[in-house]
Protein backbone atom coordinates (compact mmCIF):
# COMPACT_ATOMS: atom_id res chain seq x y z
CA UNK A 1 0.00 0.00 0.00
CA UNK A 2 1.36 3.54 -1.02
CA UNK A 3 1.79 6.45 1.65
CA UNK A 4 2.13 9.76 1.36
CA UNK A 5 2.76 12.40 4.13
CA UNK A 6 -0.06 14.44 2.67
CA UNK A 7 -3.03 13.12 0.18
CA UNK A 8 -4.67 16.34 -2.00
CA UNK A 9 -8.53 15.04 -3.13
CA UNK A 10 -9.35 17.44 -6.55
CA UNK A 11 -6.82 18.85 -9.13
CA UNK A 12 -8.80 21.74 -9.72
CA UNK A 13 -7.96 25.52 -9.18
CA UNK A 14 -7.99 24.21 -5.00
CA UNK A 15 -5.67 21.25 -5.73
CA UNK A 16 -3.25 22.41 -8.07
CA UNK A 17 -2.64 25.63 -5.30
CA UNK A 18 -2.22 23.29 -2.58
CA UNK A 19 0.06 21.11 -4.23
CA UNK A 20 2.46 24.19 -4.90
CA UNK A 21 2.29 25.86 -1.30
CA UNK A 22 3.05 22.09 0.08
CA UNK A 23 6.13 22.05 -2.54
CA UNK A 24 7.01 25.84 -1.29
CA UNK A 25 6.78 25.27 2.41
CA UNK A 26 7.27 21.79 3.19
CA UNK A 27 9.75 20.53 0.25
CA UNK A 28 10.88 17.43 1.88
CA UNK A 29 7.20 15.93 2.33
CA UNK A 30 5.83 13.54 -0.24
CA UNK A 31 2.13 13.88 -1.86
CA UNK A 32 -0.07 12.89 -4.40
CA UNK A 33 -3.05 14.35 -5.85
CA UNK A 34 -5.96 12.13 -6.37
CA UNK A 35 -8.19 13.22 -9.39
CA UNK A 36 -11.74 11.10 -10.42
CA UNK A 37 -11.72 12.81 -13.71
CA UNK A 38 -9.67 12.26 -16.47
CA UNK A 39 -8.04 16.09 -16.99
CA UNK A 40 -7.26 18.85 -14.21
CA UNK A 41 -9.47 21.58 -14.13
CA UNK A 42 -11.88 20.62 -12.02
CA UNK A 43 -15.01 23.16 -12.60
CA UNK A 44 -13.20 24.89 -15.05
CA UNK A 45 -12.77 21.11 -17.26
CA UNK A 46 -16.26 20.22 -16.11
CA UNK A 47 -18.44 23.16 -17.23
CA UNK A 48 -18.61 23.87 -21.08
CA UNK A 49 -21.51 25.27 -21.68
CA UNK A 50 -21.77 28.76 -24.26
CA UNK A 51 -19.78 31.40 -22.36
CA UNK A 52 -18.66 29.93 -19.55
CA UNK A 53 -17.01 32.29 -17.64
CA UNK A 54 -15.44 33.93 -14.40
CA UNK A 55 -18.04 35.65 -11.88
CA UNK A 56 -15.02 37.00 -10.48
CA UNK A 57 -11.93 38.90 -11.85
CA UNK A 58 -8.78 37.07 -12.26
CA UNK A 59 -6.56 39.17 -9.98
CA UNK A 60 -8.18 37.58 -7.24
CA UNK A 61 -9.09 34.61 -8.42
CA UNK A 62 -5.73 33.93 -9.43
CA UNK A 63 -3.39 32.90 -7.66
CA UNK A 64 -1.14 35.11 -5.37
CA UNK A 65 2.12 33.26 -7.11
CA UNK A 66 1.08 33.03 -10.25
CA UNK A 67 0.16 36.24 -11.69
CA UNK A 68 -2.55 36.92 -14.39
CA UNK A 69 -1.34 38.10 -17.30
CA UNK A 70 -3.93 38.19 -19.87
CA UNK A 71 -5.92 41.52 -21.18
CA UNK A 72 -8.92 40.55 -19.92
CA UNK A 73 -9.77 40.38 -16.07
CA UNK A 74 -13.02 38.58 -16.26
CA UNK A 75 -11.46 35.47 -17.95
CA UNK A 76 -13.64 32.90 -20.12
CA UNK A 77 -13.31 28.97 -19.18
CA UNK A 78 -11.02 27.97 -21.25
CA UNK A 79 -8.56 30.86 -20.58
CA UNK A 80 -8.50 29.76 -16.44
CA UNK A 81 -8.50 25.67 -17.65
CA UNK A 82 -5.24 26.78 -19.23
CA UNK A 83 -4.14 28.86 -16.49
CA UNK A 84 -4.19 26.08 -13.71
CA UNK A 85 -2.78 23.80 -16.19
CA UNK A 86 0.06 25.75 -16.56
CA UNK A 87 0.49 26.32 -13.30
CA UNK A 88 0.42 22.29 -12.67
CA UNK A 89 3.08 22.07 -15.72
CA UNK A 90 5.59 24.52 -14.88
CA UNK A 91 5.84 23.49 -11.12
CA UNK A 92 6.01 19.90 -11.90
CA UNK A 93 2.26 19.48 -10.28
CA UNK A 94 1.48 17.24 -13.07
CA UNK A 95 3.56 14.48 -11.82
CA UNK A 96 2.01 13.83 -8.95
CA UNK A 97 -1.71 13.62 -10.20
CA UNK A 98 -3.43 10.14 -10.52
CA UNK A 99 -6.35 10.09 -12.73
CA UNK A 100 -9.54 8.19 -12.46
CA UNK A 101 -9.27 8.09 -8.71
CA UNK A 102 -12.56 8.63 -6.97
CA UNK A 103 -12.39 8.84 -3.53
CA UNK A 104 -14.93 7.07 -1.58
CA UNK A 105 -14.09 7.01 2.12
CA UNK A 106 -11.31 8.05 4.26
CA UNK A 107 -10.47 6.21 7.35
CA UNK A 108 -8.42 7.77 10.21
CA UNK A 109 -6.66 5.18 12.92
CA UNK A 110 -4.95 7.03 16.05
CA UNK A 111 -3.13 4.01 16.53
CA UNK A 112 -0.89 4.65 13.43
CA UNK A 113 -1.75 8.68 13.00
CA UNK A 114 -2.62 7.79 9.24
CA UNK A 115 -5.73 8.04 6.99
CA UNK A 116 -6.53 4.99 4.33
CA UNK A 117 -8.03 6.58 1.76
CA UNK A 118 -9.88 3.71 -0.39
CA UNK A 119 -10.82 5.12 -4.18
CA UNK A 120 -12.60 3.89 -7.03
CA UNK A 121 -10.40 3.09 -9.82
CA UNK A 122 -11.81 1.72 -12.95
CA UNK A 123 -14.62 0.31 -11.10
CA UNK A 124 -12.30 -1.83 -8.65
CA UNK A 125 -11.34 -0.44 -4.91
CA UNK A 126 -7.29 1.18 -4.41
CA UNK A 127 -6.16 1.87 -1.10
CA UNK A 128 -3.44 4.44 -0.31
CA UNK A 129 -2.59 6.07 3.24
CA UNK A 130 -1.44 9.30 4.04
CA UNK A 131 -0.77 11.25 7.20
CA UNK A 132 -2.79 14.61 6.33
CA UNK A 133 -5.74 14.79 4.29
CA UNK A 134 -5.99 17.73 2.19
CA UNK A 135 -9.69 18.10 0.22
CA UNK A 136 -9.62 19.94 -2.31
CA UNK A 137 -12.48 18.95 -4.26
CA UNK A 138 -14.88 21.73 -4.26
CA UNK A 139 -18.39 22.45 -2.68
CA UNK A 140 -20.93 20.91 -5.58
CA UNK A 141 -21.95 17.86 -6.30
CA UNK A 142 -20.24 16.79 -9.86
CA UNK A 143 -22.83 13.95 -10.61
CA UNK A 144 -25.55 16.25 -11.03
CA UNK A 145 -26.92 19.77 -10.29
CA UNK A 146 -30.16 20.96 -8.78
CA UNK A 147 -32.75 19.99 -11.68
CA UNK A 148 -36.43 20.58 -10.07
CA UNK A 149 -38.94 18.01 -11.87
CA UNK A 150 -40.83 20.52 -13.39
CA UNK A 151 -44.72 19.26 -14.25
CA UNK A 152 -44.91 18.32 -17.70
CA UNK A 153 -41.53 18.10 -18.03
CA UNK A 154 -41.66 14.70 -20.17
CA UNK A 155 -44.43 16.25 -22.28
CA UNK A 156 -41.95 19.20 -23.71
CA UNK A 157 -41.11 17.83 -27.78
CA UNK A 158 -37.92 19.57 -27.77
CA UNK A 159 -33.84 19.54 -26.18
CA UNK A 160 -33.67 19.98 -22.34
CA UNK A 161 -30.40 20.56 -21.27
CA UNK A 162 -28.76 21.26 -17.60
CA UNK A 163 -25.70 23.42 -17.84
CA UNK A 164 -23.24 20.89 -16.35
CA UNK A 165 -23.95 18.53 -18.60
CA UNK A 166 -23.62 20.65 -22.16
CA UNK A 167 -24.48 18.52 -24.89
CA UNK A 168 -21.45 20.17 -27.10
CA UNK A 169 -23.17 19.23 -30.59
CA UNK A 170 -26.45 21.07 -29.08
CA UNK A 171 -27.22 23.10 -32.44
CA UNK A 172 -29.29 26.48 -31.41
CA UNK A 173 -29.07 28.41 -34.19
CA UNK A 174 -31.90 30.07 -35.45
CA UNK A 175 -34.43 28.72 -32.81
CA UNK A 176 -36.14 29.66 -29.70
CA UNK A 177 -34.44 29.43 -26.31
CA UNK A 178 -35.66 29.37 -22.75
CA UNK A 179 -33.25 29.67 -19.88
CA UNK A 180 -34.85 28.76 -16.52
CA UNK A 181 -32.82 30.86 -13.82
CA UNK A 182 -30.97 34.31 -12.77
CA UNK A 183 -28.13 32.95 -11.50
CA UNK A 184 -24.65 33.78 -12.83
CA UNK A 185 -25.43 30.47 -15.02
CA UNK A 186 -28.19 32.33 -16.51
CA UNK A 187 -26.98 35.58 -17.10
CA UNK A 188 -24.18 33.92 -18.70
CA UNK A 189 -25.63 32.01 -21.16
CA UNK A 190 -28.69 33.99 -22.53
CA UNK A 191 -25.98 37.04 -24.44
CA UNK A 192 -24.27 34.28 -25.42
CA UNK A 193 -26.69 32.07 -26.95
CA UNK A 194 -28.89 35.03 -28.26
CA UNK A 195 -25.76 35.92 -30.42
CA UNK A 196 -27.28 33.08 -33.13
CA UNK A 197 -31.02 31.65 -31.39
CA UNK A 198 -34.08 33.25 -32.97
CA UNK A 199 -34.50 34.61 -29.79
CA UNK A 200 -33.63 33.90 -25.83
CA UNK A 201 -36.09 34.22 -22.93
CA UNK A 202 -34.73 34.28 -19.41
CA UNK A 203 -37.46 33.03 -17.06
CA UNK A 204 -36.92 33.61 -13.52
CA UNK A 205 -39.27 33.28 -10.29
CA UNK A 206 -37.38 36.25 -9.16
CA UNK A 207 -34.63 38.72 -9.97
CA UNK A 208 -31.06 38.76 -8.99
CA UNK A 209 -28.84 41.68 -8.59
CA UNK A 210 -27.02 42.55 -11.72
CA UNK A 211 -23.84 44.64 -11.80
CA UNK A 212 -21.96 45.52 -15.70
CA UNK A 213 -18.31 45.83 -14.84
CA UNK A 214 -15.67 45.69 -18.24
CA UNK A 215 -13.84 42.47 -18.96
CA UNK A 216 -10.95 44.19 -19.74
CA UNK A 217 -9.23 45.99 -16.34
CA UNK A 218 -7.76 49.17 -18.19
CA UNK A 219 -5.71 50.02 -15.30
CA UNK A 220 -3.93 46.99 -14.55
CA UNK A 221 -3.12 46.17 -18.44
CA UNK A 222 -1.35 49.61 -18.28
CA UNK A 223 0.69 48.81 -15.07
CA UNK A 224 1.76 46.14 -16.77
CA UNK A 225 3.24 48.02 -19.32
CA UNK A 226 5.34 49.68 -16.53
CA UNK A 227 5.91 47.44 -13.82
CA UNK A 228 7.42 43.64 -13.75
CA UNK A 229 4.18 41.46 -14.10
CA UNK A 230 4.64 40.19 -10.15
CA UNK A 231 4.25 44.05 -9.23
CA UNK A 232 1.36 44.86 -11.42
CA UNK A 233 -0.23 41.80 -10.73
CA UNK A 234 0.33 42.47 -6.78
CA UNK A 235 -0.90 45.91 -6.53
CA UNK A 236 -3.73 45.05 -8.49
CA UNK A 237 -4.79 42.26 -6.51
CA UNK A 238 -4.71 44.52 -3.40
CA UNK A 239 -6.65 47.28 -4.96
CA UNK A 240 -9.47 45.03 -6.26
CA UNK A 241 -9.33 43.36 -2.68
CA UNK A 242 -10.12 46.30 -0.82
CA UNK A 243 -12.37 47.46 -3.16
CA UNK A 244 -14.56 44.36 -2.56
CA UNK A 245 -14.05 44.20 1.32
CA UNK A 246 -15.74 48.32 1.20
CA UNK A 247 -18.25 47.20 -1.20
CA UNK A 248 -19.20 44.47 0.86
CA UNK A 249 -19.32 46.50 4.28
CA UNK A 250 -21.34 49.32 2.86
CA UNK A 251 -23.79 47.51 1.38
CA UNK A 252 -24.24 45.85 5.30
CA UNK A 253 -24.17 49.24 6.77
CA UNK A 254 -26.47 50.90 4.33
CA UNK A 255 -28.64 48.00 2.13
CA UNK A 256 -31.09 50.26 1.08
CA UNK A 257 -28.47 52.91 -0.34
CA UNK A 258 -26.81 50.17 -1.99
CA UNK A 259 -30.05 48.65 -3.55
CA UNK A 260 -31.11 52.42 -4.95
CA UNK A 261 -27.44 52.67 -6.54
CA UNK A 262 -27.47 49.30 -7.93
CA UNK A 263 -30.87 49.51 -9.24
CA UNK A 264 -30.30 52.70 -10.77
CA UNK A 265 -27.25 51.23 -12.77
CA UNK A 266 -29.53 48.90 -14.02
CA UNK A 267 -32.16 51.89 -15.63
CA UNK A 268 -29.32 53.80 -16.70
CA UNK A 269 -28.45 50.29 -18.81
CA UNK A 270 -32.11 49.62 -19.95
CA UNK A 271 -33.57 53.15 -20.01
CA UNK A 272 -36.68 54.63 -18.42
CA UNK A 273 -39.32 52.60 -20.43
CA UNK A 274 -38.04 48.87 -19.35
CA UNK A 275 -39.69 47.37 -16.23
CA UNK A 276 -36.45 47.36 -14.05
CA UNK A 277 -39.01 47.37 -10.81
CA UNK A 278 -39.97 43.63 -12.28
CA UNK A 279 -37.53 42.08 -13.74
CA UNK A 280 -34.41 43.56 -12.10
CA UNK A 281 -35.40 44.75 -8.38
CA UNK A 282 -34.88 41.71 -5.66
CA UNK A 283 -36.49 40.75 -2.97
CA UNK A 284 -33.63 40.84 -1.00
CA UNK A 285 -30.76 43.03 0.57
CA UNK A 286 -27.36 43.32 -1.65
CA UNK A 287 -24.99 40.56 -0.60
CA UNK A 288 -27.30 38.25 1.01
CA UNK A 289 -26.84 36.46 -2.56
CA UNK A 290 -23.86 36.48 -4.41
CA UNK A 291 -24.26 39.77 -7.29
CA UNK A 292 -23.80 38.37 -10.77
CA UNK A 293 -21.24 40.23 -12.88
CA UNK A 294 -22.44 41.33 -16.47
CA UNK A 295 -19.47 41.96 -18.06
CA UNK A 296 -19.27 44.93 -20.60
CA UNK A 297 -22.88 44.82 -20.38
CA UNK A 298 -23.64 42.12 -22.40
CA UNK A 299 -27.09 40.81 -20.87
CA UNK A 300 -27.77 44.09 -21.34
CA UNK A 301 -27.16 44.78 -24.89
CA UNK A 302 -28.89 41.55 -25.66
CA UNK A 303 -32.37 42.61 -23.86
CA UNK A 304 -31.81 46.06 -25.29
CA UNK A 305 -31.45 44.54 -29.28
CA UNK A 306 -34.61 42.39 -28.78
CA UNK A 307 -32.54 39.46 -28.73
CA UNK A 308 -33.82 38.51 -25.55
CA UNK A 309 -35.98 39.27 -23.19
CA UNK A 310 -36.96 38.79 -19.22
CA UNK A 311 -40.14 37.25 -17.94
CA UNK A 312 -40.37 37.30 -14.18
CA UNK A 313 -42.82 34.38 -13.45
CA UNK A 314 -43.48 31.24 -11.99
CA UNK A 315 -44.05 27.36 -14.27
CA UNK A 316 -47.18 25.87 -14.00
CA UNK A 317 -46.64 23.13 -16.46
CA UNK A 318 -44.07 22.39 -19.45
CA UNK A 319 -46.13 21.66 -22.55
CA UNK A 320 -45.06 19.78 -26.11
CA UNK A 321 -44.04 23.20 -27.65
CA UNK A 322 -42.80 25.04 -24.06
CA UNK A 323 -43.77 26.63 -20.97
CA UNK A 324 -47.14 27.48 -19.99
CA UNK A 325 -46.82 30.32 -16.82
CA UNK A 326 -48.89 30.70 -13.44
CA UNK A 327 -50.14 34.01 -14.75
CA UNK A 328 -51.74 32.38 -17.95
CA UNK A 329 -48.55 33.19 -20.39
CA UNK A 330 -47.04 30.61 -22.51
CA UNK A 331 -43.20 30.29 -23.76
CA UNK A 332 -42.33 28.83 -26.46
CA UNK A 333 -39.42 27.12 -27.00
CA UNK A 334 -37.70 24.46 -29.17
CA UNK A 335 -34.66 24.33 -26.26
CA UNK A 336 -35.00 24.79 -22.91
CA UNK A 337 -31.85 24.96 -20.49
CA UNK A 338 -32.18 24.69 -17.00
CA UNK A 339 -29.90 26.84 -15.30
CA UNK A 340 -31.99 26.00 -11.62
CA UNK A 341 -28.34 25.82 -9.18
CA UNK A 342 -25.70 23.59 -7.64
CA UNK A 343 -26.01 20.93 -5.43
CA UNK A 344 -23.84 20.92 -2.65
CA UNK A 345 -21.92 17.96 -1.09
CA UNK A 346 -19.33 18.24 1.91
CA UNK A 347 -15.94 16.67 0.93
CA UNK A 348 -17.48 15.03 -2.08
CA UNK A 349 -19.64 12.88 0.25
CA UNK A 350 -17.04 10.87 0.90
CA UNK A 351 -17.48 8.07 3.85
CA UNK A 352 -15.40 9.46 6.74
CA UNK A 353 -14.40 7.41 9.98
CA UNK A 354 -12.75 7.98 12.95
CA UNK A 355 -11.08 5.04 15.20
CA UNK A 356 -13.51 3.00 13.89
CA UNK A 357 -16.45 5.47 14.33
CA UNK A 358 -18.30 6.58 10.99
CA UNK A 359 -18.15 10.37 11.27
CA UNK A 360 -21.40 12.43 10.47
CA UNK A 361 -19.64 15.68 9.33
CA UNK A 362 -22.82 17.59 8.92
CA UNK A 363 -22.87 17.28 13.01
CA UNK A 364 -18.83 18.80 13.23
CA UNK A 365 -18.00 22.39 13.57
CA UNK A 366 -15.93 24.04 11.30
CA UNK A 367 -12.23 25.17 12.62
CA UNK A 368 -11.53 28.54 11.28
CA UNK A 369 -13.22 27.66 7.92
CA UNK A 370 -11.51 24.15 7.38
CA UNK A 371 -10.78 21.97 9.57
CA UNK A 372 -14.00 19.82 11.25
CA UNK A 373 -14.10 19.84 15.05
CA UNK A 374 -12.62 16.40 16.83
CA UNK A 375 -11.30 15.10 12.82
CA UNK A 376 -7.42 15.06 12.81
CA UNK A 377 -5.39 15.44 10.15
CA UNK A 378 -8.02 16.54 7.28
CA UNK A 379 -8.40 20.48 6.41
CA UNK A 380 -10.40 21.30 3.33
CA UNK A 381 -10.54 24.41 0.64
CA UNK A 382 -13.29 26.46 0.88
CA UNK A 383 -13.36 30.13 -0.75
CA UNK A 384 -15.14 33.25 0.55
CA UNK A 385 -18.84 33.71 -0.90
CA UNK A 386 -18.48 37.43 -0.88
CA UNK A 387 -15.07 37.57 -2.89
CA UNK A 388 -12.96 35.32 -4.96
CA UNK A 389 -13.25 31.56 -4.13
CA UNK A 390 -8.97 31.67 -4.58
CA UNK A 391 -8.35 34.42 -1.77
CA UNK A 392 -9.03 31.82 0.99
CA UNK A 393 -7.89 28.68 -0.44
CA UNK A 394 -4.72 30.45 -0.73
CA UNK A 395 -4.66 31.51 2.99
CA UNK A 396 -5.49 27.96 3.85
CA UNK A 397 -3.30 26.16 2.05
CA UNK A 398 -0.24 28.42 3.96
CA UNK A 399 -1.98 27.45 7.35
CA UNK A 400 -1.65 23.46 6.38
CA UNK A 401 1.74 24.18 5.81
CA UNK A 402 2.43 26.06 8.80
CA UNK A 403 0.11 22.96 10.88
CA UNK A 404 2.17 20.42 9.07
CA UNK A 405 5.56 21.87 9.81
CA UNK A 406 4.73 22.42 13.51
CA UNK A 407 4.11 19.00 13.53
CA UNK A 408 7.28 18.14 12.50
CA UNK A 409 9.03 20.17 14.71
CA UNK A 410 7.49 19.72 17.82
CA UNK A 411 7.73 15.42 17.17
CA UNK A 412 3.77 15.36 16.95
CA UNK A 413 1.86 13.32 14.45
CA UNK A 414 -1.53 14.01 15.10
CA UNK A 415 -3.76 17.44 15.27
CA UNK A 416 -7.13 17.85 16.59
CA UNK A 417 -9.58 21.05 16.46
CA UNK A 418 -10.83 20.24 19.59
CA UNK A 419 -15.02 20.65 20.16
CA UNK A 420 -16.07 22.71 22.21
CA UNK A 421 -19.83 22.47 23.49
CA UNK A 422 -20.32 25.65 24.94
CA UNK A 423 -19.73 27.35 21.37
CA UNK A 424 -23.14 28.51 20.29
CA UNK A 425 -23.80 26.50 16.80
CA UNK A 426 -24.66 28.63 13.94
CA UNK A 427 -25.33 27.81 9.99
CA UNK A 428 -22.44 27.60 8.14
CA UNK A 429 -23.02 30.03 5.62
CA UNK A 430 -25.32 33.22 6.48
CA UNK A 431 -26.18 33.13 2.79
CA UNK A 432 -29.89 33.09 1.01
CA UNK A 433 -29.38 31.57 -2.16
CA UNK A 434 -31.37 28.39 -3.01
CA UNK A 435 -28.43 26.67 -3.48
CA UNK A 436 -27.09 26.49 0.23
CA UNK A 437 -30.55 26.58 2.01
CA UNK A 438 -31.16 23.29 0.37
CA UNK A 439 -27.84 22.31 1.60
CA UNK A 440 -27.92 23.20 5.22
CA UNK A 441 -28.65 19.78 6.56
CA UNK A 442 -25.50 18.13 4.65
CA UNK A 443 -23.34 21.03 5.98
CA UNK A 444 -21.09 21.47 8.83
CA UNK A 445 -21.80 24.59 11.60
CA UNK A 446 -19.79 27.01 12.40
CA UNK A 447 -19.60 28.89 16.28
CA UNK A 448 -20.66 32.06 17.59
CA UNK A 449 -17.05 32.51 18.47
CA UNK A 450 -13.45 32.42 16.97
CA UNK A 451 -11.75 29.91 16.03
CA UNK A 452 -14.95 28.43 14.84
CA UNK A 453 -16.62 31.55 13.36
CA UNK A 454 -16.63 32.11 9.60
CA UNK A 455 -15.87 35.84 9.30
CA UNK A 456 -15.66 35.85 5.25
CA UNK A 457 -13.17 38.57 5.62
CA UNK A 458 -10.05 38.30 3.86
CA UNK A 459 -8.09 40.71 5.85
CA UNK A 460 -9.45 38.94 9.10
CA UNK A 461 -8.18 35.46 8.40
CA UNK A 462 -5.29 36.57 6.65
CA UNK A 463 -4.25 37.89 10.14
CA UNK A 464 -5.50 34.42 11.65
CA UNK A 465 -4.59 31.90 9.30
CA UNK A 466 -1.17 33.75 8.35
CA UNK A 467 0.28 35.20 11.36
CA UNK A 468 -1.78 33.61 14.08
CA UNK A 469 -0.99 30.69 16.69
CA UNK A 470 -0.97 27.38 15.61
CA UNK A 471 -0.98 25.97 18.78
CA UNK A 472 -3.61 28.32 20.04
CA UNK A 473 -5.10 26.24 23.34
CA UNK A 474 -7.98 24.50 20.74
CA UNK A 475 -6.02 22.73 18.55
CA UNK A 476 -4.83 19.68 20.24
CA UNK A 477 -1.74 18.08 19.08
CA UNK A 478 -0.15 14.24 19.90
CA UNK A 479 1.71 11.81 19.15
CA UNK A 480 0.43 8.40 17.56
CA UNK A 481 -1.55 6.48 20.32
CA UNK A 482 0.22 3.00 21.20
CA UNK A 483 -3.56 1.17 21.25
CA UNK A 484 -6.06 1.96 19.71
CA UNK A 485 -8.10 5.41 20.46
CA UNK A 486 -11.57 3.72 20.69
CA UNK A 487 -11.42 1.22 23.53
CA UNK A 488 -14.55 3.24 24.87
CA UNK A 489 -15.87 4.80 21.80
CA UNK A 490 -19.66 5.28 21.49
CA UNK A 491 -21.33 3.17 19.30
CA UNK A 492 -20.91 3.90 15.91
CA UNK A 493 -23.34 6.63 13.98
CA UNK A 494 -24.33 7.03 10.66
CA UNK A 495 -22.58 9.39 8.29
CA UNK A 496 -24.69 11.62 6.65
Amino acid sequence: MEHFDVLIVGAGLSGIGAAYHLQDRCPGKTYAILEGRDAIGGTWDLFRYPGIRSDSDMYTLGYRFKPWVEAKAIADGPSIRKYVRDTAAENGIDRHIRYHHMVKRADWSSQTARWTVTADVAGAPTTLTCNFLFMCSGYYDYAGGHDPAFPGRDSFAGKIVHPQFWPQDLDYAGKKIVVIGSGATAVTLVPQMAKTAAHVTMLQRSPTYVVSRPAEDAQANWLRTKLPAKTAYAITRWRNVLFGMLFFRLARKNPAKTKENLIGMVRKELGPDYDVATHFTPRYNPWDQRLCLVPDSDLFEALRTGAASVVTDKIETFTPTGITLESGKTLDADVIVTATGLKMSLLSNIAVSVDGVAKAMSRTMSYKGMMYSDVPNMASSFGYTNASWTLKCDLTCEYVCRLINHMARTGTQIATPKGDPSVQELPWLDFSSGYVQRALDVLPKQGATKPWKLYQNYALDMVTLRFGKVDDGTMKFEKAHPVAANANAPQAIAAE
